[in-house]
């Protein structure tokens, strides 16, 4: 287990990482996301050893490790530029680490090359240990830093977008083996991405950065369907999210009036792409927009209608195949948008979610 207290790191006088807590279990999957900027890399850097905290401290199963070498804290850290050596073999580069670490390293050839098979064969290389790495694909390559790290048997390897470089369909392969690896391995993975859906479909958890600080740790179904900031609703990317205020209990955003639970004041509004219906009248009592087709965006499974609101806004309306058949409109017509009041989202003067049960925090 991996505890984490008030760490903060600023660089010239910019606060990079603020006060953060965080408690990180064994044998889990753990996902950060955020905007660039936010903090994501410097938190790993720090974790790692590689960047020194200006205050707090990081436990590693009761051990302060906060001040300690980097190469002797026991964790593996796997960077998107691979970082592989391009004169070494396959084989060569996985068992380098191993060789070559200063605490108990694996100097039989014949145990350096058991272990490096048994690494290649999980992580899908059997075969290619006598290739070159430029004579291998960069999901391959990227497979070759991971088992590279995996050998080494850290207790916590530490994943700094390891599939930003791989093309759509390669980084979708990559989701499914990097969780079926860990779970083989039982290793605690934390992952930094700033993609909401790798973040979403890989972590056990979630850690939202925003400006250095942790505004949301949950498991990924709780940051999607329950957003703690209206910025974590836009980093999720699944959200209509409208500014405004409220007037006369009413959410009032630009020319449009959408009905608030008594008592509840908000400053920003979100729904969520696929909660929204189109129709030509909303029920008695739903929330509604009046929005003018622009245009439709197919995604295989799914298609996304964008609609122009009075003020020049646009909001997006999710259908899923599976559920109905894609919908035809004529540019520019108008369709009334609507959804069920309990699908709103609300945040307050200070951007966190609004309680509208209780007219209070969440």
């Amino acid at each position: 287990m991996m505890e984490i207290g008030g760490l903060s790191k600023s660089y010239d006088g910019r606060p990079a990482i603020a006060d953060l807590d965080l408690m990180v279990a064994d044998d889990e999957y753990l996902t950060l996301l955020g905007p660039s900027g936010s903090g994501k890399s410097t938190l790993l850097r720090l974790i790692a050893g590689l960047e020194r905290p200006d205050r707090g401290r990081i436990l590693l199963n009761g051990e302060d490790i906060t001040h300690k070498p980097a190469h002797l804290r026991g964790l593996g850290f796997v960077q998107q530029n691979y970082a592989l050596f391009p004169h070494m073999t396959v084989a060569q580069n996985v068992g380098f680490g191993l060789a070559n670490r200063l605490v108990d390293p694996v100097t039989d050839p014949a145990e350096l090359g058991r272990r490096v098979d048994a690494m290649l064969d999980l992580v899908g290389l059997s075969g290619l240990g006598g290739r070159m790495v430029s004579q291998i694909s960069g999901g391959q390559k990227q497979r070759v830093s991971l088992a590279r790290t995996l050998v080494t048997e850290p207790r916590i390897c530490l994943l700094d977008e390891p599939l930003g470089a791989l093309d759509a369909n390669l980084r979708e392969r990559m989701t499914v083996e990097l969780r079926r690896i860990r779970e083989t391995l039982g290793v605690t993975f934390l992952h930094v991405t700033g993609n909401e859906a790798e973040a979403l479909a890989m972590g056990d958890r979630m850690i939202v950065l925003d400006g250095g600080r942790a505004v949301q740790v949950a498991p990924p179904d709780e940051v999607f369907g329950r957003p703690a900031t209206a910025r974590v609703a836009r980093f999720v990317n699944a959200y209509n999210l409208l500014e405004g205020e409220t007037r006369d209990g009413a959410f009032v955003s630009g020319a449009d009036r959408l009905p608030l639970p008594a008592g509840v004041h908000a400053r920003a509004y979100a729904v969520r792409h696929d909660a929204v219906e189109i129709g030509d009248q909303a029920p008695e009592g739903w929330p509604a927009i009046e929005g003018r087709f622009v245009t439709a965006e197919f995604l295989g499974s799914r298609v996304l209608y964008f609609f122009q609101r009075r003020d020049g806004g646009i909001i997006e309306v999710e259908r899923h195949l599976s559920q109905s058949d894609p919908l035809r409109f004529a540019q520019g017509e108008a369709r009334v948008l609507h959804w069920d009041p309990a699908a709103a989202h609300l945040f307050g003067e200070d951007g966190r979610r609004v309680d509208a049960a209780q007219g209070g925090r969440a």
